[in-house]
């Protein structure tokens, strides 16, 4: 019986019972009489999977959910039947079929995004036992064994390095947009890379317990979590399915006409109600569309209108997550800032670290020749030596130069912490033994993102920054923007944790993010939005809106959207709400036939559509 309802339910199978209707309506106006009603057809393609839903419901639903709209328009199409109206009893079940239609492919959701994140998973880790190297699947990693990772590689659990310096890029964890210098002592994390150099690991978490593992689990708990929401149609027919049963029994003993009766429970379908919402979400998708927005779902707009709080992540959203040349400092009265980048960036020219990378596009882009390296070396995790021209070059962090037996000045160090306190990343350049100067370098902010978050707080809109960044980056980028909630150096595990504390005081919020890190919360949140252009596969499939453009000042523009469509489909359900009442008056008087009463309520829904239909070119930027 449920392959026979959802064939019937499809496409193809309406269209048909459309046509046999419309065949039924032109030989009623022409009066032509035939053996058997063409109306039947639509009866029976759109009436049987109304009629099994509504058993359904009425069967497997709890409390008052019992009663749906399938239910009251079910009632009002067997009535029609019993009296022979045909037409009637199709032309209601059509609406519905129509209805039904437009709600199912505005609420269709992507289910690629958690199957993207298991592949993420490492398949094999490499053993270390007694000194034989052996790949093994992560099923048979133990806590405890000793793993090597070699650069490039996958960190297949959760550990501790025991031995070796690297740099990881833990940006599936985190959204870090820097890799992370690693030595021994220092924890890593399943599912992160291993970028240069090569590392020995004590696993310390396996199997369900490492962290890649943890955030599979909270995507798919979220999936599982999120209760559908009643459609609008449905809520309203709680009462309008007792309050229709009665004035319908009240006009049939007022007036002793079985006619009068049935006229009423067609007229009283909530058949503007079923095709104004669909209709309504459609077109507001529609103009999202045109702005770059994508809208997976009706739900979605409904949700955002209700959003109160917007939780940003960082890295990727409001900032490109691309790191840039921010200052040249040169210590040295023998090299000027120009000199101090051309040999820097000369050194780093051999370099894979995403630090040397941007010092040498900043360089070509400022039509710099770079002399040739006759000499390179990278220790992972701290730097770079080169010999350019002649001259020795130690680039890296602190530690590094001081290893090498390069003093450090005092002021340098007030100099790296003004950088670090505005959130970047510094390189000290060592030039023939002596500390020459510093490059810093940082993420680049959004330029529309200070003006975005301060038009949310001309809204009344709350906003709250979410990021595995370290806390002094994240304030400082935070203070940039005027958001002043700020949780810093946070794992995927501690953002839905963030977003459920902020739901249990009340709160609706809406979860903005574009990285893999990101996906849990996107799912927890009231609404998730995920940054299309640059965001991870995983965070768009994870969120219910994306930005195709990644221009986050359209956030305030989707929320105006979403309070225009709640608005425009409550007015719909209060129009045909009005157009009932007037219909229902006139069944009561008997100006109205159950056939005529379908073409009246037919009408009402059109013209309800058709003003939800404005949406799609309303101006609300």
């Amino acid at each position: 019986m449920k392959r026979l309802s959802d064939f019937l339910a499809g496409i193809p199978m309406t269209i048909v019972g459309g046509v046999f209707l419309g065949a039924s309506l032109i030989f009623m106006l022409l009066d032509i009489k035939v053996p058997v009603d063409p109306a039947w057809v639509s009866v029976i393609i759109c009436g049987v999977p109304l009629l099994y839903l509504a058993i359904w419901r009425i069967i497997h639903n709890k409390g008052m959910s019992k009663i749906s709209s399938a239910l009251l328009i079910s009632m009002a199409m067997i009535a029609a039947i019993i009296i022979g109206d045909i037409f009637a009893a199709g032309e209601v079940a059509f609406i519905m079929a129509i209805g039904a239609i437009l709600e199912e492919k505005t609420a269709e959701r992507s289910k690629k995004g958690l199957k993207k994140l298991i592949s993420l998973a490492p398949q094999q880790g490499r053993k270390i036992d007694n000194g034989i190297e052996e790949m093994i699947n992560v099923e048979e990693i133990k806590v405890g064994d000793i793993l090597r990772v070699l650069p490039g590689e996958t960190i297949p659990v959760d550990g501790k390095i025991i031995s070796g310096n690297t740099s990881v890029d833990q940006a599936v964890m985190t959204g870090e947009s820097l890799p992370v210098d690693k030595e021994a002592g220092d924890n890593v994390f399943s599912g992160t890379i291993n970028r240069f150099g090569s590392i020995d690991m004590e696993a310390t978490k396996v199997g369900e317990d490492s962290s890649l593992q943890k955030l599979i689990r909270m995507v798919r708990d979220a999936e599982q979590k999120q209760a559908p929401i009643q459609r609008i149609a449905d809520r309203w027919a709680t009462w309008l399915v007792p309050v229709a049963l009665l004035i319908a029994i009240v006009t049939y003993f007022a007036t002793q006409d079985i006619v009068r009766g049935v006229t009423v429970l067609v007229v009283f379908c909530p058949c503007a109600l079923v095709l104004a919402t669909p209709t309504a979400i459609m077109a507001a998708i529609g103009q999202a569309t045109k702005h770059g927005i994508i809208i997976k779902s009706g739900e979605a707009l409904e949700k955002m209108g209700k959003v109160d709080t917007i939780a940003f992540d960082k890295t990727g959203t409001l900032t490109f997550g691309k790191l840039e040349v921010s200052d040249i400092i040169s210590f040295s009265k023998e090299l000027n800032e120009k000199e101090l980048l051309t040999l820097t960036a000369s050194a780093e020219s051999r370099s894979e670290h995403p630090l040397g990378k941007a010092i040498v596009a900043h360089a070509k882009e400022q039509n710099l020749v770079l002399n040739d390296v006759e000499e390179f070396r990278m220790e992972a995790g701290k730097g770079v030596y080169a010999r350019v021209s002649g001259r020795h070059l130690f680039c890296g962090n602190e530690r590094y130069l001081i290893e090498n037996g390069i003093d450090i000045p005092g002021q340098v160090a007030d100099i790296l912490d003004a950088l670090h306190n505005q959130g970047k990343a510094s390189i000290l350049v060592a030039v023939d033994g002596i500390c020459a100067g510093v490059i810093g370098l940082s993420d680049v902010l959004r330029v529309t993102a200070k003006e975005m978050v301060t038009e949310l707080h001309d809204m009344g809109t709350q906003t709250v920054l979410l990021t595995g960044d370290n806390r002094r980056t994240a304030d400082y980028f935070a203070k940039q923007v005027g958001i002043t909630t700020v949780r810093a150096e946070l794992l995927p595990e501690k953002k839905v944790q963030n977003i459920i504390q902020l739901q249990q005081t009340g709160k609706s919020v809406c979860m903005i993010g574009d990285g893999v890190n990101d996906a849990p919360a996107l799912k927890t949140a009231s609404v998730g939005v995920a940054m299309g252009t640059m965001g991870s596969d995983i965070a768009v499939e994870a969120a219910e809106i994306a930005l195709m453009s990644d221009d986050i000042s359209k956030i305030p523009y989707l929320k105006r959207l979403s309070n225009a469509t709640v608005n425009t489909i409550k007015f719909g359900i209060s129009l045909s709400l009005f157009i009932n009442i007037v219909a229902i008056y006139m069944s009561f008087r008997g100006w109205l036939t159950p056939t005529t009463g379908a073409l009246v309520h037919n009408a009402g829904s059109i013209l309800v559509v058709l003003i939800a239909a404005q949406l799609y070119d309303r101006k609300l930027d």
